[in-house]
């Protein structure tokens, strides 16, 4: 395989498996925010439009500050939509497909089961607000986009949910975990293992061919975050699991409203690519491992 891309992002989650997970003839050339300020779209532009040789563009990169959002949409508006626009024009202009990831977020929760992807988008809040125009402006100017939507993602990097648990399980007590949340857990490094698999396959296919448009790209299975924080202390502390509370939603006002739902229906990713991620569990098993690994090495 001789795969080019061009990442935006250095050190989230995703562009961290992605470098992490790119075998020999894979090249990624990965841009950080110090690199290219994803606030001005013209710079966005112009760092895919002076790029060298390149067979796809990923966009790894997002403002991720849910309730932080409330009281900066214009900065999550900037990164989360506008700079996605910009890469997919500057992409069509170049003639280069653009993957670009989004959320589950974008819907209300109020559905009773897993959503597709042709089901109405209904944010809630800022956040989710910007990324579902993130999807509308990429999709809009770019005629061989993928939106790849997730759910909780996890990794052995930056913040997230299992990293949260494991360190608030040293200094509370009792652990207060919400039980009416429900999504679909999903590893990072599963994600990246997805995009870098269908990286040629994508490279070449054509305007109009089923594998653009919008992909609910999910681990198998579903949780709350009460089941997935049950399962996190199964593996990391069989023998003296933290004492757990499960609570609803609302014993934890924030200024973004979640939503109680926001299960992903893979379908399409079956169908199309003919593939299903593990499920999260399992997932979850490769990711705590390979915590207790870089704790071994440090």
């Amino acid at each position: 395989m001789s795969l080019r891309i061009l990442q935006f992002g250095a050190t989230g989650q995703l562009a961290r498996e992605m470098l992490d997970r790119a075998g020999p003839g894979v090249a990624i050339t990965a841009l950080s925010r110090a690199e290219v300020d994803l606030t001005d779209p013209d710079a966005v532009a112009r760092a895919i439009g002076e790029a060298g040789e390149i067979d796809l563009v990923l966009n790894a990169a997002a403002y991720t500050a849910v309730d932080k959002a409330e009281s900066e949409p214009d900065l999550a508006y900037a990164v989360n939509a506008w700079a996605p626009g910009a890469m997919a024009r500057a992409c069509q202009a170049r003639g280069l497909p653009l993957l670009h990831v989004s959320t589950d977020m974008v819907f209300s929760g109020d559905k009773a089961g897993p959503y597709v992807e042709t089901d109405a988008p209904a944010p809630l809040h800022v956040y989710g607000s910007s990324k579902l125009a993130g999807e509308q402006a990429v999709l809009a100017a770019c005629d061989r986009a993928l939106v790849m939507r997730v759910s909780w993602l996890f990794s052995a990097y930056g913040q997230n949910f299992l990293q949260m648990m494991l360190r608030l399980s040293q200094t509370q007590p009792v652990l207060k975990v919400v039980a009416d949340q429900r999504a679909c857990p999903t590893a990072s490094g599963d994600l990246a293992a997805f995009i870098l698999s269908q990286g040629e396959r994508l490279a070449g296919a054509p305007a109009g061919a089923p594998e653009w448009g919008l992909l609910h790209v999910v681990n198998e299975g579903a949780a709350s975050r009460y089941d997935m924080a049950q399962a996190i202390f199964a593996l990391t502390r069989p023998g003296d699991p933290p004492v757990m509370e499960p609570v609803p939603t609302s014993a934890f006002p924030t200024p973004a409203r979640r939503a109680l739902n926001g299960e992903l229906d893979s379908g399409r990713m079956q169908a199309v690519f003919s593939l299903q991620l593990r499920p999260w569990q399992e997932a979850l098993e490769d990711v705590v491992a390979q915590l207790s690994a870089q704790k071994e090495t440090v």
